[in-house]
């Protein structure tokens, strides 16, 4: 491990959490903040709550890989994110021995957040678009991370922001790990999805580009090589460069040992992003 210790804030998809990969990512959240690191989790739940709204007869709405959100679709995700995913992801730490501690925006505004207005989103045409109970992250509690990493515990944020007015947001998961980590001033944001990084041939898992900047990045967008959740992903991940963040890594479903080894060494497990 380097000397340079820090914060370190891991992005887990819904898909993630509901692998059996998720208990290796657990027991290396652990070892890290056992060597000193401060660990927060993000997640998201898009899968389940996809499913969630099927089994209740809703169809999701998704524009530019965005879901948008009427009333119903904020009721689903506040059942499956705030609820199944944050507790499983939280049984998956304790598993490992970690002492993780579930929040979401309305604990005590630990994401705090504002409706997100219409806007033009790549993928979605050239109309803007109101994404309904959609937010964009104003603030994050700090004081309250830092307490619970500074007493041990692992903080475990779903991906839901509120306002003080007590209003709930549902918000893109890489857009919370983005201001997460703009607000602890971390080290390394490490997005961990269901593919091992940005892929030159989407068909091919070996076509991992271990080092993306982001002129290439666009490229890709643009002609149509990098689609879907991706796109998001990537410009949340530029913007948190961009902002400050020292580095930000896309990953794949991580066996042992291998979040320690692509923060230690950037690209060698899935993709660093560089400006």
């Amino acid at each position: 491990m380097s000397a340079a210790l820090g914060w370190i804030v891991v992005k887990v998809g819904g898909e993630v959490v509901a692998s059996p990969h998720m208990a290796a990512i657990a027991s290396d959240v652990v070892s890290l903040q056992t060597r000193g690191e401060r660990l927060v989790l993000l997640h998201g739940g898009g899968p389940q709550a996809t499913e969630l709204q099927g089994r209740l007869g809703q169809t999701p709405r998704l524009v530019g890989g965005r879901r948008v959100t009427d009333e119903a679709a904020l009721d689903v995700i506040k059942m499956v994110v705030a609820g199944k995913v944050n507790v499983d992801a939280c049984a998956a730490l304790l598993a490992a021995g970690g002492r993780p501690v579930g929040l979401h925006g309305a604990s005590a505004l630990a994401i705090e957040a504002r409706k997100r207005p219409p806007r033009v989103v790549s993928g979605g045409g050239p109309d803007p678009v109101d994404f309904g109970h959609v937010g964009d992250v104003i603030g994050v509690n700090r004081g309250l991370l830092e307490l619970l990493a500074s007493a041990g515990y692992v903080p475990v944020v779903a991906s839901l922001g509120a306002d003080r007015r007590g209003a709930i947001f549902n918000i893109n998961a890489d857009a919370v790990a983005h201001a997460l980590a703009l607000g602890v001033v971390a080290r390394a944001l490490v997005l961990v999805s269901d593919v091992p990084g940005v892929l030159a041939d989407v068909k091919d898992v070996a076509s991992r580009v271990a080092r993306l900047r982001a002129a290439d990045a666009r490229r890709a967008i643009g002609d149509g090589t990098v689609t879907r959740g991706m796109i998001p992903k990537l410009e949340e991940a530029f913007a948190a460069l961009e902002a400050g963040v020292a580095s930000v890594h896309i990953v794949g479903r991580l066996q042992p040992g291998e979040l320690a080894r692509e923060i230690e060494a950037p690209g060698s497990v899935g993709t660093v992003l560089v400006p």
